[in-house]
Order: C-alpha cells, then structure tokens, then sequence
C-alpha cells in the first residue's frame, strides 16, 4: 500500500511539472519558435584562406600540422618543399571521423552544443583538407572542413525483417568488386562545418601570430598603410616570389638539397 502511494506522489510531481498540453502556433506568429533558417549565422572571426606573414616554411606546415592533428587523425601530407626560389603547395587530408558525441567531452571535433547532441542522435562524420600556399613573404592556409550525414537502408534496430521487399529502390547487386570501394558512398554531403573551422583557425592563431584577411594584403584593394603585415606597400624584393616588409631585415630564403642531384 505504501509503495502505491509512494508512486501516485511521483505521478502527482511529474505531472506538475509539465509544460501544459501542446499548441501549435504559425510560423511568425507571436511566440513562434525559430526555424533553423531564422537562427543566427555563424560569426567569421576569420577569412578562410587566412594569411599567416612567417617566411619560414617549416615552422608554418608544423603549426598547421598540430592544429588538425588535434581534431582529426591526418591520412595523408604533403609539406611545403622549397627548391631555391619556388615552393610547393602544401597539402593535409585526414580520416573521416564519427562526429563527437554528449558522451566524449574530451574530443573537440564539435563546435559547439548542437553539433554534439547532433553527433550522438545522428551517424555524422566529418574530414578535413588543409592547404598551404606559398604567397610572398608568407603563406595562405584555408581549412576546408566538410560533414556528411549515413544514409541507410533502414533504422539499426528496425523490426522489419532485411528480407524484406523495399518499394522505394531496386535491388543492389555487386558481383566481382575489383579494388577499394569508394569510402562516399553510404554518405550524404551536409556541406561545410563553418564553425569548426573557425575554431582551427583560432588555435592556428595562438600557435604563429596574429592571422591577416587576405583583403587587407599589400595590393589587393582597399589596403591602406595601416592595413596588413607592418610595411604594407612598401615590400622589398628579395629574389623572385619572395618579399618582406621594408622595416625587417631581409633574410634570404630557405633552401633544400636539389633530390635530382642527389645532395
């Protein structure tokens, strides 16, 4: 008798505090909620491609290399290589990762809170592709974050048998496969992850200086003497596709064994 009263008292307290029975309510209508289209854009504190005004190719690549070592497990590099004069474009590309769930606080692939509670109630995965451009006395670097949502057959713990006849597709037959399947398929393209990207950017700028927009680079429009690396308009050559700002020590470029020559 006393664990039935017990349970009406539960009853009793939930039900008090319930939101009241549900209303729907128009869309604009006082007291509407928001759609997702009517929600506030994602702040850009930073343009991608950023500038980054070191000269030093290594130490550029490193930073970039730890930063997205931080969020996702890289699969393939390409450095920076300079040979004189040139350089190469630098390139990172990682392994698609499971979104970050409520559960793995510790992993920082999720912006923010949605992204999270969307990891853990969707199969969301996303990868990365990282370039390193040489530009002048520095390097643009654009991070490119891209996530993609599982398209399956059927939900995992659907009652439905897998014998079952589908009426929405045709039958899937694959006789013979040759080579490694394509790892997009099964996937459907969500577009880019603005914030994340935004928050690389951010640890980027702790680990080499402050990042400059490439709108405000010495010659593209709009720059004024107060705009871009310290100097900006007044760059002093040093050799070909390198400068450096008038009030710094030109240095020379760095070089690399010529792998022809084998030296």
């Amino acid at each position: 008798m006393l664990r039935a009263k017990c349970f009406v008292w539960v009853l009793v307290a939930l039900a008090g505090c319930s939101s009241g029975v549900y209303q729907y309510v128009p869309a604009g209508a006082p007291g509407a909620q928001p759609k997702i289209s009517d929600l506030p854009p994602v702040v850009l504190r930073f343009e991608n491609p950023s500038y980054v005004a070191l000269p030093d190719p290594q130490r550029v690549f490193n930073a970039v290399i730890d930063v997205v070592d931080d969020y996702f497990r890289i699969e393939r590099e390409e450095p920076v290589r300079v040979f004189g004069t040139m350089a190469t474009e630098g390139r990172i590309e990682t392994f698609p990762e499971t979104g970050a769930t409520i559960f793995e606080p510790w992993r920082k692939d999720a912006a923010d809170g949605y992204e999270r509670v969307e990891g853990t109630l969707q199969s969301i995965r996303r990868r990365a592709i990282v370039k390193v451009v040489p530009a002048g006395s520095g390097f643009l670097v654009e991070i490119n974050v891209f996530k993609e949502l599982e398209d399956v057959l059927r939900p995992e713990y659907s009652t439905a048998g897998a014998a079952t006849m589908r009426y929405e597709s045709g039958l899937n037959r694959l006789v013979n496969p040759v080579g490694d399947q394509p790892a997009e398929r099964g996937w459907i393209a969500l577009g880019r992850d603005p914030a994340l990207e935004q928050r690389m950017f951010e640890d980027l700028q702790w680990k080499v200086g402050r990042l400059i927009p490439p709108s405000r680079l010495p010659g593209a429009s709009g720059c004024s003497t107060d705009c871009g690396p310290p100097g900006c308009g007044a760059p002093v050559n040093l050799s070909p596709g390198y400068t450096t700002p008038a009030n710094q020590t030109p240095a020379s470029p760095p070089t690399m064994p010529d792998p022809m020559l084998g030296g």
